[in-house]
């Protein structure tokens, strides 16, 4: 069996068959009909002759003879070719034959028709005809009867049910051909935005993602298929556009330490020096190798978020006590420079208790890079309907409103005076937004008046009443 593989083809095949099918059965159905009405038009013109053969031989006289009766049926079926009479007496015997080649041998010869309404063959010509009984006048006590056998020729009928055979076949060849080319046409041109997907997939690279497919002429069929490789092509692009600024910002990350390491290993080697002066410089590069050593496992961890593949689990946390704690870590830093840090409410959650205390533990060094000598880092937690929320508030360097939708982002700092103070990657934020989200929740960034606020909101602990 042959298959099509064509979509197209297909779509032709069946508009073809479908409409050759519908065609098919009209036509039959059309058949029937002319075959019945015909039938009913040739019952009727039979009835009419046998009227036409009973007037003509009731209206001679009673003592007319036999060929009285002879010459007026002769003069009734002048002109008449296509009808033939044979009259029989009541014994059988045939009496009179008008146009004897409409009869068979044995109808001639004294055979009955079968039925009142009967079909025969003469000469490879249809014929259909009529057997009645016809009363005629007489001088005795009783009625003389015969029968009579009107045959009427049937070719002119079947030549034209032929010819309309013929033109309907025709008309459904003919028909079933249009229908194909118009499916082909039509499959055609409905499915162009499909074929334009694929010409547009074959012309996509990493550098020419850009291009999108139009949805206005598209069909409502396909429209959603166009929308979604449109939404690819842009994820595609988007997740490209990151890819490259990511790359970008490590090496520009990575280029600073590096240029570090060689620059001091060219030192150290440029003359003989001392133990003491080797340990310094191994120290100053053990700084260096540390800090690319965080970056790396900064950058895999953020890697496993956005494949999200950071696994939690799901113990109970008292973000107060977790708080608590991480002021006690900071405390010595925080003394140094005479800041402040308190905590004011309580709230619990579920989680994973080192991933939520890296999150907050980023916002708190953060806040204590940023927030001038003697100031003080808030610390307001407190939960909701809407859920649990952490608040971390420092005074100090402002974040410009058109930085705020990009701090969280990886390798961003908030401004220059803010990249001064610190000498982390730009990562923290990216980190802390991350493990939130792999928790369910969300962080949000405000400034204003020298204020800066980061606030975290978590989900409920399921055992938690507000």
């Amino acid at each position: 069996m042959i298959r099509i593989q064509s979509l197209t083809a297909r779509l032709a095949t069946l508009f073809a068959v479908l409409t050759a099918s519908l065609l098919v059965l009209v036509a039959v159905l059309f058949g029937r009909m002319l075959d019945a009405h015909f039938e009913e038009l040739d019952m009727h013109e039979l009835q009419g002759k046998v009227t036409l053969i009973r007037n003509a031989l009731q209206n001679v006289a009673a003592t007319g003879g036999r060929s009285e009766r002879v010459e007026a049926l002769e003069r009734a079926f002048l002109g008449h070719e296509s009808v033939g009479v044979l009259l029989r007496d009541g014994a059988g015997r045939v009496l009179h034959i008008i146009h004897p080649e409409h009869f068979t041998a044995a109808q001639r010869a004294g055979e009955r028709l079968s039925d009142a309404l009967a079909d025969w063959t003469v000469d490879e010509r249809p014929h259909r005809g009529v057997e009645v009984s016809i009363a005629l006048p007489s001088l005795g006590p009783k009625e003389q009867t015969i029968e009579a056998l009107v045959a009427l020729d049937l070719s002119h009928h079947v030549h034209f049910l032929a010819s309309v055979r013929n033109a309907t076949w025709a008309g459904v060849i003919v028909a079933a051909l249009a229908a194909a080319l118009f499916g082909w046409f039509a499959a055609h041109r409905g499915l162009a935005p499909l074929r334009r997907v694929t010409e547009t997939a074959r012309r996509l690279s990493a550098r020419q993602l850009a291009e999108r497919l139009a949805i206005d002429d598209a069909p409502l069929e396909v429209r959603d298929h166009v929308e979604a490789f449109n939404g690819m092509l842009a994820r595609l692009e988007a997740a490209f556009q990151r890819l490259g600024d990511y790359s970008a910002d490590i090496a520009h990350e990575l280029r600073t330490p590096i240029s570090n390491l060689m620059t001091q290993t060219q030192v150290a080697l440029s003359r003989p020096r001392t133990n003491a002066e080797y340990q310094d410089i191994l120290a100053s590069n053990l700084e260096e190798y540390e800090r690319i050593a965080r970056m790396v496992s900064d950058m895999l961890f953020l890697a496993k978020a956005e494949g999200n593949s950071l696994a939690h689990a799901g113990e109970s946390i008292d973000l107060a006590r977790e708080a608590d704690a991480l002021i006690d870590f900071y405390e010595a830093l925080a003394e140094e420079r005479q800041i402040r840090i308190v905590r004011h409410g309580q709230a619990c959650v579920q989680g994973d208790r080192l991933m939520l205390r890296r999150a907050v533990s980023n916002l708190i060094s953060n806040a204590l890079r940023h927030t001038p000598d003697g100031g003080q880092i808030a610390i307001n937690i407190d939960a909701d309907a809407a859920g649990a929320r952490l608040a971390v508030r420092n005074v100090g360097d402002p974040i410009p409103a058109d930085q705020i939708e990009r701090i969280f982002e990886r390798f961003h700092r908030g401004s220059a005076q803010r990249e001064s103070r610190g000498e982390g990657a730009g990562l923290g934020l990216a980190i802390t937004r991350s493990i939130v989200q792999a928790h369910g929740g969300q962080i949000a960034a405000q400034a204003a008046d020298g204020v800066t606020c980061f606030t975290i909101t978590l989900p409920h602990h399921e055992g938690q009443s507000l």
